[in-house]
């Protein structure tokens, strides 16, 4: 187990180049080469290098053999990883050099100059302070920490045991982290701390932040500029949690007919903040029209207007009567101040347009006033346009979901953002690269509409090639916002995805494909893991009533990993309250142990199905992956004596020696987002072989298409 204090280098500096992530990556990549030629020698690494995105466009081979054969005169030497890295590096400032540093070097990993001369926004960081010392000052735990000094960097260390963080995520999601899986005590072994860490990331990924680029041990490390990022992203969506027609169904005033709620719920909340301040400055007479929250507020002449027309009996024509933009900012804020809106900037950001602080101060503003009437009519309409329980589990399952495998877009809403089939081609990529033909792709923005249906029939004829169940479904159907489809198919991308992983995991190093998993296998490998621990709970079928008392899952994770279920907080489960905390407790739990998983405790209590599986292939995931890894590390021990089952045994005794595709390093959240990093060239024009994955009754199916009304 101590894989999981991170990828470590002997060398500080050369540490300091790359993210934990970074440095797995490339671990697993040296590993792979070592375990296929038994060393790794200077020869190996120019046709490794040359698939990595970041040099294959500015390099071919032979120049990647070339700058080596500056390094090394015997390209037939053995090299440890320290080299390796010193050669990636060196070839990366080719790279820079050779860009004119005009361009990001690699979606997969970062120019060596930006890991290391990272700056640090410090009125951003007092803001952040400023913040958590208000929100936490109370919290039983933390307030014998709190405040944090604003002119120190205490807030660095105070987060590497990871308990501030995961409050501050319940904080702006209230319920996400089960508090009684957080280590809390005065002193954290690193095994205790890791697993707070990996609470952390996981459950940030659960209500929205992109955390591909963050590991535990950057966390660990307090590496200042990965925590205010992620800081920032958590304060944020607190910050925007009431900007959704859901929550503040009064957001319908700002359209003009029903047309428009469509538009209005498929934006993200940046923009439909915007969209509310712009609608108050129309009103007030401010000509202008503010399109970002930077250089449009420089000037403080927009925040005058909108906090006269939102409250005129703290406002005035001050700040509109001073010609200096500070003298004006600072009226600004004292009114805003009347309205208790905490300060989140200072004059001075206002005047240098400092994106994040702006978005954060109208947000509060928003929340205090937002100045919208009640219209019966339209958020009688708003209401219809909700959709019931179910269908917005799903879609905020397969949001967040698609989200944390790192594609360029960005989702906010699944069921508009999948229309024009761009995203999905993304995720398509993701979980089974290659498969997509980019040349017949158009990207957005699409104008004409054929275009969105050429790249949504190649989303159907991928799902066909992967063995989707889809019959009499058409591109069209995803084009016209089909929810039922959409979903059903999304569905089956997540969880070919899962089973892809499971058994990428358990090939072994001589790349022989095993057979493919199947649900029964996963079920099997459940019940018998539990069984083997001397546990009686089993499992029928991912949609057995039994299992919303939660018990089976918490012997599952106590089976595979003894010491993360404290059973002293485990409840009976016999009442509805009892199997919430035990439903609750289940998933924080399985994140704590590097679980990514993205569904709520309803779908634990009513048993979804879908969800079911998904949480049992995770921790599935995650066992093997603890297998597979001690196994690297002890090599030439045999695997398949430590499984018991028939299903495990065919599952487990092939498992060795991971490379990056097939999975990430111990202290990485195992999920599908695994290899989401990889900058390989997309093979083009090349058929994806076909996947023989079992279809269920959750597959898309004609009844699906003509149960549901097209938009």
């Amino acid at each position: 187990m101590s894989g999981f204090v991170g990828v470590l280098v002997s060398d500080p500096w050369l540490q300091s180049q790359f993210t934990q992530v970074e440095l797995r990556t490339l671990k697993s990549k040296f590993l792979s080469v070592r375990t296929q030629s038994g060393r790794v020698t200077w020869r190996d690494l120019p046709p490794l290098f040359a698939k990595l995105k970041a040099f294959s466009e500015l390099f071919s081979e032979d120049e990647i053999k070339a700058v080596l054969e500056e390094s090394s005169k015997d390209m037939g030497e053995e090299i440890d990883f320290e080299s390796f890295l010193r050669a990636h590096l060196n070839l990366q400032g080719r790279v820079t050099a050779k860009s004119g540093g005009s361009k990001s070097s690699s979606s997969f990993l970062k120019a060596t100059t930006t890991t290391v001369h990272h700056t640090i926004n410090e009125s951003e960081k007092a803001s952040y302070v400023s913040h958590i010392n208000s929100y936490l000052a109370e919290d039983p735990f933390l307030k014998k920490y709190l405040p944090i000094d604003l002119s120190t960097n205490a807030l660095f260390d105070l987060v590497k045991d990871g308990v501030l963080l995961c409050k501050l995520i319940n904080v702006a999601v209230p319920g996400t982290i089960d508090e009684r899986a957080i280590n809390t005590k005065a002193v954290l072994n690193p095994w205790e701390r890791n697993e707070n860490h990996t609470l952390c990331l996981n459950s940030a990924k659960a209500i929205g932040c992109t955390v591909v680029n963050i590991g535990t041990q950057d966390l660990v490390e307090g590496r200042p500029h990965l925590l205010l990022g992620l800081i920032s992203q958590i304060i944020k969506i607190q910050l925007l949690a009431d900007l959704n027609l859901k929550k503040t169904p009064q957001l319908v005033e700002l359209v003009d007919d029903s047309k428009d709620v469509e538009e209005l719920m498929g934006l993200p909340p940046e923009k439909l903040l915007l969209k509310w301040m712009n609608f108050h400055l129309k009103k007030a007479g401010y000509e202008k029209q503010v399109t970002n929250f930077s250089s449009d507020v420089k000037d403080g002449e927009a925040y005058a207007y909108l906090l006269n027309a939102l409250a005129p009996e703290h406002s005035g024509p001050a700040a509109l009567d001073k010609k200096d933009p500070t003298e004006r900012a600072n009226i600004v804020l004292e009114h805003a101040a009347k309205l208790d809106c905490k300060r989140y900037l200072t004059p001075k950001d206002i005047v240098e347009g400092s994106p994040n602080l702006n978005l954060a101060f109208v947000a509060q503003i928003f929340q205090h006033r937002n100045g919208l009437t009640v219209d019966t009519k339209k958020m009688s309409f708003a209401e219809m346009m909700t959709d019931d329980a179910q269908t917005s589990r799903e879609e905020r399952c397969f949001r967040l979901w698609i989200n944390s495998l790192g594609t360029a877009t960005y989702v906010n809403n699944v069921f508009e953002d999948v229309r024009n089939g761009w995203l999905l081609l993304e995720v398509l990529d993701k979980v089974s690269q290659g498969s997509v033909n980019w040349k017949q792709a158009t990207k957005p923005p699409i104008k004409m509409p054929f275009r969105k249906v050429e790249n949504c029939n190649q989303v159907i004829k991928i799902g066909k090639e992967l063995n989707f169940s889809l019959v009499n479904v058409a591109g069209n159907d995803i084009v016209q916002g089909n929810k039922k489809l959409i979903l059903a198919y999304l569905w089956q991308l997540m969880r070919f995805s899962m089973l892809q992983l499971l058994r990428n995991l358990r090939s072994h190093s001589q790349g022989k494909k095993g057979k493919e998993i199947t649900d029964a296998d996963i079920l099997n490998w459940a019940n018998s893991k539990v069984k083997k621990v001397g546990r009686t709970s089993q499992m029928e079928s991912f949609k057995d009533k039994k299992l919303s008392s939660g018990i089976f899952f918490l012997e599952l994770l106590s089976a595979v990993e003894p010491r993360v279920v404290n059973w002293s907080v485990v409840t009976k489960g016999e009442t509805d309250e009892d199997k919430k905390l035990n439903a609750t407790y289940i998933i924080s739990v399985a994140r704590k142990l590097g679980c990514s998983i993205f569904l709520l405790p309803e779908d634990i209590i009513e048993v979804n199905q879908k969800m079911i599986l998904i949480l049992t292939a995770s921790i599935m995931y995650w066992s093997l992956q603890q297998q597979a890894t001690e196994e690297e590390n002890t090599p030439g021990e045999s695997h398949a004596a430590s499984v018991s089952s028939e299903s495990e045994t065919v599952l487990s005794n092939e498992v060795s020696n991971l490379s990056v595709d097939d999975a990430a390093a111990p202290d990485a959240a195992p999920s599908p987002q695994i290899g989401n990093e990889q900058s390989s060239e997309k093979a083009e024009n090349e058929e994806p072989p076909s996947q023989n994955v079992e279809n269920d009754e959750h597959s898309t199916n004609a009844e699906g298409k003509d149960g549901e009304d097209k938009d």
